[in-house]
């Protein structure tokens, strides 16, 4: 028989790769395939936030905020270059929740989750402080201000997958899982490559469903399972805007419908405006952000800022399914955001299917899928909790050390503008060198596609981030596809296509060590 895998995962989100990376870390045998591009689903349509989620405190979610904001630190500290703090300005609006209210929800965010590296709350005159003037004259004069932190989604599930493919893990992109079945106490996964139909079996001990929305589907390959957990899609949609002010602050705005969007600042020249929250029927693959999606966010932020934002000033949306446990809430924006697993042994072979979670605990329920598995897998106790004090690839440096690498970039690479080398730092972190090389003026770095990406860059992505298209490039691995045409966008699908035609050098298989 060919080599049995410890651990199969079928998922390339960020909880599939949350799983990898730490099964991998304590000497597991790991297998992961993804049908699509890493981070193609559901973890790269997120608001962008690692946040405890200050709403959920309104539905008595304690356990979920109080993890998410221990999380919240940790994954700053494990990936600076990617994840930042942001303050939110939270103005009062009268006739919504009362004052007293968001000062006792803010004293719970504050002091429930261990928080230690990022200020605290504090109240806020609109009508003198500069976080006051994009907001409607004297309509709001009272709010708050209190922290989270921002992240490159896409990036977090790929460095998470870089890491674990380090570590030992078998990353398959563009591999389906198309048939399941047990046989001889082991799990039997037939996997197509997209490109090329071919097929090959892969068998493990022990699988984890991480489908997210096709979680369901999965099960119906022959699993034999029939889940009694059910999940409910529910659909958030992003407007981004050209740069709607000039401070550094995001705001959280409330709706009298009982919803809130956040408004963000967003690649340094848009606003990014988020999210909506409707129950989804149908293709998950298929959910795009709706007029009506559009139109509610906009008139929402423009209840609030005195330059009102009209549909015509949207210069991109995106729009991800969430695959949320169902509770039976009667509304998609009270349905709970915390994770829940059902572990079935058909035959006594585990298979551990994943309902719901957020990016934000997305290591925590890594740890604990493998406290569920540990009587399936290798020594899972004694290492837990590793992956809380190991840095992402890239991320070996302090929380407040972007600024001193950028400049440091551009000490090392003269022929870098500050804002090339800023965002290598914050995209590459310490291993920005690795996609720069020796090179000693841009022409070394290649063809110049456009907004800073060059070649040298993009063969780095294709080698060793499983970048296979222009769109993993320029909306996943990066979102320079707001500053590049239609026409440069394509020529680096026709770029790409050619390298892989030649099929040279690093280029011929992804996941090789940078």
């Amino acid at each position: 028989m060919d080599r049995i895998f410890d651990l199969a995962i079928i998922g390339g989100g960020v909880n599939g790769c949350g799983i990898a990376r730490d099964a991998a870390g304590r000497g597991n045998s790991v297998f992961l395939c993804e049908m699509n591009d890493l981070a193609s689903g559901t973890s790269s349509f997120s608001t962008k936030l690692v946040h405890g989620g200050l709403r959920y405190l309104e539905y008595y979610e304690f356990h979920l905020v109080r993890e998410a904001l221990i999380e919240r630190e940790i994954l700053w500290r494990i990936a600076p270059h990617i994840i930042r703090p942001l303050r939110f300005v939270l103005p009062h609006h009268a006739g919504l929740r009362p004052a007293w209210l968001l000062r006792l929800g803010l004293f719970l965010y504050d002091h429930i989750g261990g928080r230690h590296l990022l200020p605290p709350t504090r109240s806020v005159d609109l009508t003198r402080d500069a976080v006051g003037k994009p907001l409607v004259p004297h309509r709001y004069t009272r709010g708050f201000e209190y922290s989270d932190c921002f992240v490159d989604d896409a990036r977090l599930v790929v460095l998470t997958a870089r890491d674990a493919a380090d570590r030992g893990a078998d990353i398959r992109t563009r591999t389906r899982a198309v048939e399941i079945r047990q046989a001889d106490g082991v799990w039997h996964i037939t996997v197509e490559n997209i490109a090329s139909r071919e097929r090959s079996i892969i068998t493990a001990r022990v699988l984890v469903n991480a489908g997210g929305p096709w979680v369901g589907d999965v099960l119906a390959l022959g699993t034999g399972v029939n889940a009694k957990a059910k999940v409910r899609l529910v659909q958030g949609s992003h407007i981004v805007v050209r740069k709607l002010y000039d401070h550094d602050r995001a705001y959280m705005f409330q709706n009298s419908d009982g919803r809130i969007v956040f408004v963000i600042p967003y690649q340094d020249d848009f606003t990014l405006i988020g999210t909506t929250d409707r129950d989804y029927h149908g293709d998950p693959a298929k959910v795009v952000a709706t007029s009506e999606e559009i139109e509610y966010l906009c008139a929402s932020v423009s209840e609030y800022l005195a330059k009102p934002v009209r549909p015509a000033d949207v210069v991109w949306t995106y729009a991800g399914v969430r695959p949320l446990y169902d509770d039976g809430a009667s509304e998609a924006k009270a349905a709970t955001r915390e994770y829940v697993f059902e572990l079935d042994t058909p035959g006594g072979t585990p298979l551990l299917s994943i309902y719901g979670g957020k990016i934000t605990t997305h290591r925590r329920l890594a740890e604990e899928a493998l406290e569920r598995l540990a009587s399936y897998l290798k020594d899972t106790r004694a290492h837990g909790g590793w992956t809380a004090k190991s840095p992402l690839p890239g991320g070996d440096l302090d929380v407040s050390a972007i600024a001193a690498l950028t400049g440091e970039l551009v000490r090392r690479y003269p022929f870098l503008t500050p804002a090339h080398a800023s965002r290598l730092a914050h995209a590459y972190g310490t291993r920005a060198s690795k996609v720069l090389g020796g090179a000693k003026s841009m022409a070394d770095l290649g063809r110049d596609f456009g907004a800073t990406l060059t070649e040298s860059e993009v063969k780095y992505l294709m080698a060793f981030e499983w970048a296979r298209t222009a769109e993993d490039v320029v909306w996943r691995r990066s979102k320079l596809g707001l500053r590049l045409s239609a026409a440069e966008i394509a020529a680096i699908d026709y770029w790409i296509a050619a390298q892989r035609s030649a099929n040279t050098g690093p280029l011929r298989e992804a996941g090789g060590r940078p």
